[in-house]
């Protein structure tokens, strides 16, 4: 009943409104359509090191990710997206969680999760017959915001893809693109494909050329038992910008909040909120700021979660964090970056703590999980792209079945695309 409610809400808005930006011009064939799309291809080859207290080995993993695909333009509003992917490994010295389980004969050995793999990570049909409007049905990757809440985890060699239907329009309210959404299956990163009922609506206001406020509902609904327990009803708003100041100086922003409920056959323990303030100022290409990011805890008994979102992103680049602990988080970070001709540079500095509180003998406090820094370097120059990456984490005060071992990642990329 919900999936057909969705599709229908989804009718309504394509047919209310009049989603994307300007399509290619149509082609007057077939072999014009084919011939003059565009292409969905990319070649990255990384390599990636981490060594970990409590494992008696260091991993290293050698991976090519080959995506080649092709998007037609558009013949009599219709066009035509397909990618295959290929995640080939040269060196297995580590864990890959193929399907999200350990492998055997690897638990010397930290995790990378970035397992071999063929498949189609793609492929679509988009309809665009009504000015300013996209409808797309199929597998499709999906970036929504920062990618908090919901992403494609691009920086692991498998990405996560969704299928169903999703409809974006410009044309509804001015200055305002509106997503929306239902997903009756999502491939993640560990190549498990899981059936699902996601419902997602998000709507972005543009306040100036650099600010935005964005109102937002999700919907993970999973169908395996196992995964019941964890479906969430996560609504939220979140306002984000940089406002110019003065010649070449802007303030950065960023105030945001959601409210996390059990949704489906989800657990009532879930009750939590997610909240991020932070600002800094930027001059020219550079920016330095400070955030606190807040997962709250419901006592100890849950907290909240973002499971389709692109977690390594956030909490700390060493991913140990993808999963928030019952005991919540609190992530203080500054981050520092800038850019300069072919060069950008990006240094981030965490403190994780807990979100509950515990007894003490002075009354109570919160737990220090540990302390990180993130450090990465970046050259583009065209279709060209090297990068250097560098995570380095030291534990504090260990929560007992949820320790977070010292752990330091590198990471070597080379990337090329089409």
């Amino acid at each position: 009943m919900l999936k057909t409610t969705a599709l229908a809400g989804l009718a309504m808005l394509l047919l209310a409104t009049s989603a994307h930006a300007t399509p290619p011009a149509p082609a007057s064939s077939l072999a014009e359509a084919a011939a003059s799309g565009s292409p969905l291809t990319s070649f990255r080859l990384r390599n990636e090191q981490v060594r970990q207290d409590g494992k008696a080995d260091d991993a290293n993993a050698l991976t090519l990710r080959s995506l080649v695909g092709w998007q037609t333009a558009p013949f009599h509003d219709v066009s035509i997206g397909a990618q295959l992917i290929n995640v080939a490994v040269f060196d297995n010295d580590y864990d890959n969680r193929d399907k999200g389980l350990p492998q055997p004969g690897r638990g010397s050995f930290p995790v990378i999760a970035d397992p071999d793999y063929t498949g189609v990570n793609q492929l679509y049909a988009d309809w665009t017959g009504m000015r300013n409007t996209r409808l797309r049905a199929g597998r499709q990757s999906v970036k929504l915001d920062n990618v908090r809440f919901v992403g494609n985890v691009e920086f692991r060699q498998v990405m996560q893809v969704f299928d169903g239907i999703s409809v974006e329009n410009k044309g509804l309210l001015p200055d305002t693109t509106v997503f929306a959404a239902h997903f009756s299956q999502v491939t993640q990163v560990s190549t498990l494909r899981q059936d699902t009922a996601i419902s997602i609506v998000n709507a972005r206001y543009r306040i100036s050329p650099t600010e935005n406020l964005v109102g937002y509902g999700y919907l993970v609904g999973w169908d395996a038992a196992a995964l019941q327990p964890t479906s969430t009803r996560t609504v939220g708003v979140r306002l984000d910008g940089a406002r110019p100041v003065a010649p070449d100086w802007k303030l950065q922003y960023t105030a945001e909040y959601a409210k996390q409920d059990p949704y489906k056959e989800g657990a009532a323990s879930i009750d939590s909120y997610y909240g991020r303030l932070g600002g800094g100022l930027q001059y020219g290409g550079w920016f330095a700021r400070i955030d606190q990011e807040i997962l709250s805890s419901n006592n100890g008994l849950s907290a909240f979660q973002t499971p389709l979102g692109t977690n390594h992103l956030f909490q700390g680049w060493a991913d140990l964090f993808l999963v928030t602990p019952n005991a919540g988080m609190r992530d203080t970070f500054v981050t520092v970056g800038g850019k300069r001709g072919e060069f950008a540079l990006l240094a981030e500095l965490h403190r994780f703590g807990s979100d509950r509180r515990f007894a003490t003998a002075g009354g109570g406090s919160g737990k220090h999980y540990g302390d990180e820094i993130d450090l990465a370097a970046t050259w583009t120059r065209g279709k060209w792209m090297g990068r250097i990456e560098y995570a380095r984490f030291r534990e504090a005060d260990p929560l007992a079945g949820a320790r977070k071992r010292d752990t330091d990642k590198l990471w070597l990329t080379g990337m090329m695309s089409f």
